[in-house]
């Protein structure tokens, strides 16, 4: 398989408030443009140490407007424009349906036993209206067996954690629990997933 080159979007008002933004179209925060600046200079190491050009690469960015502000700032500082790639609805965020917007804390005053059950199995887990990240890997793995060369992808956590499982780097259980921070470059390559930040 081609190398993926994976970047979460930059922080958002609610991922500071701790809310859950699933396909709500939440922009990026001034710190997380920064953190989007950092991951184009990250790249742009990355390419050089390769020997490589960023016209080299193929773009992708999930299309929400979180990811796609991300893309938009790191090809900047790549010397590319802004646009000119694709967005794939595959590469969105898990929905959380009736959760989208709340707190951890509101979830559990509010749904304090269906919480409990997403702990037990959070791989299969589906919240109110929402979608399992069984779900999210079968979309996942639709458009990862689609990429023909090595591309720079923009997209969410939830969409990170389902490509580790496709990807073979950690079992469904274990990589629901994947740390993916923002502000870093998470490499895909032969079964493996190595961290740049």
């Amino acid at each position: 398989m081609p190398t993926l080159y994976y970047v979460r979007h930059g922080l958002t008002d609610w991922n500071a408030e701790g809310r859950l933004q699933g396909r709500r179209d939440v922009p990026l925060n001034d710190k997380g443009r920064r953190q989007a600046a950092r991951c184009g200079e990250i790249l742009r190491e990355l390419i050089a140490r390769d020997g490589r050009l960023p016209a080299h690469y193929e773009y992708v960015s999930s299309p929400l407007v979180r990811a796609s502000e991300t893309m938009d700032i790191l090809r900047a500082g790549l010397g590319l424009a802004a646009g000119g790639y694709p967005t794939d609805a595959r590469l969105a965020e898990i929905a959380y349906g009736s959760w989208e917007g709340l707190t951890y804390r509101e979830i559990l005053a509010r749904d304090k036993h269906i919480v409990a059950q997403r702990e037990g199995n959070k791989w299969h887990f589906r919240a109110p209206g929402g979608e399992t990240y069984e779900e999210v890997a079968r979309r996942v793995l639709a458009w990862y067996t689609a990429v023909e060369k090595d591309t720079v992808v923009t997209a969410h956590g939830g969409t990170a954690r389902a490509l580790v499982a496709v990807a073979g780097v950690a079992s469904p259980d274990e990589a629901v629990h994947h740390p993916i921070d923002q502000g870093v470059v998470y490499v895909f390559s032969a079964n493996r997933l190595t961290r740049y930040d």
